[in-house]
């Protein structure tokens, strides 16, 4: 008797933080299955089956990375060179591990799987969204990770399946994302009371956008926003809780 209330107690728990989840990725569904479908097709007219890009899709789970693979595998096998531009394109992850250092303690097993599948679109959620205090946190990260893989995995699949008899513009595709960015930018903004820490990340990055332009502004930009909020991080603290 015991073991079937746990049982239902869990499953009763998984369904709350799903349904908490799922709303969150929607967006990231729209955007997702555009650009994976066409990443499908890219690699289909390129000349590669269609399990290149679900395999892709699962292990690597690296939008842009994944586009360039393309061309690594068309290209001469330079492992060195392929390892260099994957830790140059990608290492703002590294700024996403450390900010997410405290969400993701004493989460367990769940950690691995939230640690592989954290992308751009699912560090925004999990570090942003305002979790309901009867959702288990551990959980609704899951699965907003979950869900956000599988809009890739399932958009890059389908594409590669059907690449050769779908035919479309896809210019212009690419701004789903940063339009979707904007839009998480902009609800941040209105739920912060403090506006300090989120004019601090502008004015760097134009900073650093003007210094070294469109190119190569990203890492320098995350290294200049970690230590200045890191050198304020007591201050602006405060500043919240005075607020």
């Amino acid at each position: 008797m015991n073991s079937k209330s746990n049982m239902k107690t869990r499953s009763t728990m998984l369904k709350r933080a799903f349904t908490a989840a799922f709303p969150y990725t929607i967006p990231i569904f729209a955007g997702f299955w555009f650009l994976g479908i066409t990443y499908g097709i890219y690699m289909n007219v390129s000349g590669f089956g269609f399990w290149y890009p679900m395999l892709m899709s699962i292990t690597i789970f690296a939008g842009s990375i994944e586009f360039l693979t393309v061309d690594m595998l068309l290209g001469a096998f330079h492992p060195l060179q392929a390892f260099a531009m994957t830790l140059m394109i990608n290492a703002r992850h590294l700024f996403y591990g450390i900010s997410m250092l405290d969400k993701f303690r004493g989460l367990g097993w769940k950690r691995i799987y939230l640690i592989f599948g954290m992308c751009d679109e699912t560090f925004s959620i999990n570090y942003t969204a305002t979790i309901p205090e009867d959702v288990d946190k551990g959980w609704f990260m899951f699965f907003v990770t979950l869900l956000n893989h599988i809009y890739w995995f399932s958009g890059a699949t389908l594409g590669g399946i059907f690449g050769s008899l779908i035919h479309f513009n896809t210019e212009g595709l690419d701004f789903v994302m940063t339009a979707m960015f904007v839009v998480i930018f902009l609800e941040q903004w209105l739920k912060e009371k403090d506006h300090t820490s989120s004019l601090l990340g502008l004015g760097l990055s134009l900073i650093c956008l003007i210094v070294f332009g469109a190119d190569s502004f990203i890492i320098p930009a995350m290294l200049a926003i970690l230590v200045v909020l890191s050198l304020l991080r007591q201050p602006l603290e405060k500043g919240g809780d005075a607020e």
